[in-house]
């Protein structure tokens, strides 16, 4: 059997992420049009699609079937953009460009916005816990739990909380950690996590998956943070330098540029390190740590 390359194989879980998000969003001639219209369109034709594609990795490793890898997949995606639609409103960091094109509020208006988000995080829950998603419903259950963790205010909601507290403040590096370590790293884990609860590894295999994704939620961020200053907004899809512009602190204004690169190759590293135990079978998970720690900087 022919492998297909990195690019072929991220090429096509990209597609099939799209697709199994087309399917699973409610049609825009539903009612509410409006909503529905606003939740595909922020959901669909955009972004690299990075927490799915390491959910297929993870579960592509551990033996899931294609289709648990699907929900769990589409259901981390949701989240992720729920995330996004509510960060980028005025009551945030009030951007307006996601993705290369106007952010929800600016195309529709801030109640549609939150609405959005908000009924993307409740579908999320619906495609995690439907009936068959997973071969063990025990570990549905586990997946579940998981998800809601890492959305909320002990992940992903927590940090963004300590995000918007420390505009103007000089943090230190572990400070500035602890913050990422929740705002980005804990729904990239809980991609990683989910995947690997799909199928049928063991809980130490399942631990050093977590350690790579550990390393990889703050890789994607050093990354974020070096691309921020040194990219320009056609490059990102978004506003360029607007942790600067809002005196945001990131890992470049802490560390500087040289010594941020630096950290970026050090935690792709350790999370090829991570992966040792799993042999060929972890070949996708490792390209993802380079593809990510060799966005263009």
């Amino acid at each position: 059997m022919t492998t297909l390359s990195f690019a072929d194989w991220m090429a096509r879980v990209q597609r099939d992420t799209e697709n199994a998000l087309s399917a699973r969003l409610p049609a825009a001639s539903l009612v509410p049009e409006r909503l529905h219209d606003a939740m595909r369109y922020t959901t669909l034709g955009g972004g690299k699609r990075v927490r799915p594609l390491l959910t297929h990795a993870a579960g592509e490793l551990a033996g899931a079937s294609a289709s648990a890898i699907e929900a769990a997949a589409c259901a981390v995606e949701c989240i992720h953009v729920y995330s996004l639609v509510h960060d980028d409103m005025p009551c945030m960091d009030d951007d307006v460009l996601r993705r290369g094109k106007p952010t929800v509020h600016v195309e529709y208006d801030e109640a549609t916005a939150l609405l959005a988000g908000d009924a993307l995080q409740t579908l999320a829950f619906e495609l995690i816990t439907a009936p068959g998603a997973f071969a063990d419903p025990a570990r549905q259950l586990r997946a579940t739990a998981l998800l809601a963790r890492a959305s909320g205010s002990r992940g992903m909601a927590g940090g963004q909380a300590i995000d918007l507290a420390s505009v103007g403040k000089a943090l230190t590096r572990p400070e500035l950690e602890f913050m990422h370590i929740h705002k980005t790293g804990a729904l990239i884990r809980a991609a990683v996590q989910l995947g690997a609860l799909a199928g049928d590894l063991d809980d130490a295999q399942i631990e050093s998956l977590d350690r790579y994704a550990k390393n990889i939620g703050l890789l994607f961020q050093v990354v974020d943070d070096i691309l921020d200053t040194v990219a320009d907004t056609a490059t990102l899809g978004k506003t360029a330098g607007k942790d600067a512009a809002n005196n945001k602190p990131t890992y470049v204004s802490i560390m500087g540029l040289s010594e941020a690169r630096e950290l970026a190759r050090g935690l792709a590293a350790d999370a090829h390190e991570a992966l040792a135990g799993f042999g060929d079978k972890a070949l996708r998970l490792r390209e993802l740590a380079d593809y990510i720690v060799n966005r263009p900087f």
